[in-house]
């Protein structure tokens, strides 16, 4: 653990809001930073201007920058500033070979089937704050963006996260992001899929309290 508290920020998933990391955050101290296509229905920029969106919400560090599917790769973009202390990326997108849209509906298909269903209301209705707009708008300015080669410009510690069953972050796809950090680690979650916050709270608040130092917050 370490010896300097530092705060940990999280951002939503795609199409998600505050409403899908509550349950991480009873168990460890957090903050929640919206962005377009992820909480917030307003129109979608650039990565990198999406990047420069989470900076300028971070305040004072240390920081510990924490993304969830297509947010790792708007974290990864910014982990290069001097107040990120440590990166997590929880289920981090996106796999190359997903790309066409046919592969990405298969493997969605298999990833879903491997989640909870009682998370389903809760998803539906973050994804309609969001809206669909908002939500193909991101997939479209962040899917191209390759976020191992982004991680290699980043020195601090990565932890790179995934379930056991997520078929939108493989194993295989994991262990390169993870390679690709200087200072990567991989850790999976067992009997988890891709929604890791939303079915797996403890054990991903386990996770970021290692990182951050903090006490459990219950």
């Amino acid at each position: 653990m370490s010896e300097t508290l530092r705060r940990v920020v999280m951002v939503p998933g795609l199409g998600l809001d505050e409403r899908s990391s509550a349950r991480v955050r009873a168990g460890v101290p957090a903050d929640v930073v919206l962005l377009p296509g992820m909480g917030l229905a307003e129109q979608v920029p650039t990565l990198d201007a999406l990047a420069a969106g989470l900076l300028a919400q971070l305040g004072d560090g240390p920081v510990v920058l924490v993304g969830h599917s297509q947010s790792c790769q708007v974290v990864a973009a910014a982990a290069v500033d001097p107040r990120v202390a440590a990166v997590v990326l929880l289920g981090p997108t996106t796999d190359p070979r997903m790309r066409p849209v046919a592969v990405l509906a298969w493997r969605w298909i298999r990833t879903v089937a491997g989640e909870r269903w009682w998370q389903a209301p809760s998803v539906i209705a973050q994804w309609w704050r969001t809206g669909p707009r908002a939500m193909l708008a991101l997939w479209r300015a962040a899917a191209p963006d390759r976020v191992d080669r982004r991680l290699a410009r980043v020195t601090v510690p990565v932890t790179v996260v995934r379930g056991a069953r997520d078929r939108l972050c493989p194993h295989d796809w994991a262990a390169q992001v993870c390679a690709a950090a200087p200072r990567g680690r991989l850790v999976e979650i067992p009997a988890a899929a891709h929604m890791t916050v939303h079915t797996h709270p403890d054990a991903v608040a386990a996770i970021l309290r290692e990182v951050s130092g903090a006490p459990r917050s219950d």
